[in-house]
Parts: structure tokens; sequence; C-alpha cells
């Protein structure tokens, strides 16, 4: 039996991790989908999102709800943002919505395949390390989520947390230590994530996983705006 998750806008059986379905009988990704009760639910793989891999490690919470305008950098293909599109579309409060950014044409146009069944995906093709140049195609949101495999990939989340995260708001920040420093250990380099989140004086951090052995070297930071 399918039963809702200690983290609203998802559900769990007891051992895996699922979302209720905004676009019953599609699959864009393949994944399992069950039925309980009339309802759908896909299955979400902690070994292919970060976000279900920090929730498999424990995390506290995730920061996204039913209801919140996010900005997702580093989309890819869309298979973390389709099921974050389920979250925040969930229930009576799920009227959310999603800013997909990536800046690869290919994934962009598999992001759009993804946004046509869930209306509330809207793929821009952006460099996230030049917030201006979307600004205007942006709004103020609740949740920043970034997973993006650059060296400079802090520095890219303080940019656009400073511009469109709201006060207060939460965010997600994915850290793959190998696109930092590849000559460092990846303790490391996340020690160096956590001084720079904590120097730059905007954020609380509210928990911190790291993600072995479903993402090697990849750690997360879960992020209060002050």
């Amino acid at each position: 039996m399918i039963t809702p998750h200690r983290l609203k806008g998802l559900y769990t059986d007891g051992k895996r991790l699922f979302t209720r379905s905004i676009a019953p009988g599609r699959r864009p990704f393949e994944e399992r989908v069950f039925k309980d009760q009339g309802t759908e639910y896909r299955q979400i793989d902690p070994k292919k999102s970060k976000l279900a891999a920090a929730i498999a490690k424990g995390v506290s919470q995730i920061g996204v709800m039913p209801g919140d305008t996010v900005l997702y950098l580093g989309a890819s293909h869309g298979y973390t943002p389709s099921f974050m599109s389920d979250i925040v579309g969930d229930g009576a409060e799920g009227r959310g919505f999603i800013f997909a950014l990536d800046f690869a044409p290919r994934v962009v146009r598999d992001l759009v395949f993804v946004s046509q069944d869930r209306k509330n995906i809207a793929p821009i093709m952006a460099d996230a390390n030049h917030p201006e140049q979307y600004f205007h195609k942006v709004m103020q949101v609740d949740y920043v989520y970034q997973d993006i495999a650059q060296k400079n990939q802090a520095e890219i989340f303080l940019k656009n947390c400073r511009m469109f995260l709201k006060k207060e708001g939460f965010a997600f920040l994915a850290v793959k230590s190998r696109s930092v420093d590849i000559a460092k250990k990846p303790k490391a380099v996340f020690n160096e994530i956590r001084d720079m989140l904590e120097r730059s004086k905007d954020f609380v951090i509210v928990d911190y996983r790291e993600l072995d052995p479903l993402e090697k070297d990849h750690c997360i930071f879960m992020c209060k705006k002050k």
C-alpha cells in the first residue's frame, strides 16, 4: 500500500519512493508506475536522482513543497524535474511551477518534450553562469535546485540564489567533487564548499549528506536563505 511520505508531496510503500503523477499514462523515462486505489504513482530511482539519493540517505527536509515556484539549474534531460513537477503539482495546493534551465540544445529539446505533458515546466536554454541573461524570464522563486558539474558550481549557486530566491526560501545544492577539483579528496572539496556558503552569510546550512554509494563523490547541501 502506498501512503504519504514524511516529506510533503512524496509517497512510499515503506521501501520505495514515489510521486503522484500529474500526467497519468505518461512514462517519459520508462520509470516504473504503480496504481493504488485509482491513483497513478511513479517510482523515483535514487541512483538517477540526487534528490531521491538525499532522501534515501536520510535528509531531514528537501525544502520543496506542493505549490512552490522552482528554479532548477542543470535540468538535463528532465528526469528529476519531472518528479519535482509532480511534487509542486500535488493535491489541492499543487499550483507550483518550475523554470528548468540547461545550456545544451539537445538536452533542452528533451525537456521540451517532457514539458508537453507537464504544463508546470518551462524549459529555458541558458548558461547558469550568467543569471542576468535570463533575469527577464524567471520570477522570484520559493526554491532553487542546482545540479551542475562545473568547477565554479558554488559561485553559480550563490549568484542565482541572490538574484532569484525569496527571503527564507530553501535551496538544494548538489556538489560533484571531481568537477570542482579532481586532484583533491572529495571530503576536502565538500569542506571548501561549506566554508564558501558559510562565508557568504546569505544562508543557513540546514542539512548536509554525502551520497556514496548511490552517487559516487557527491554531496548535497540543504540551505535556507536568511
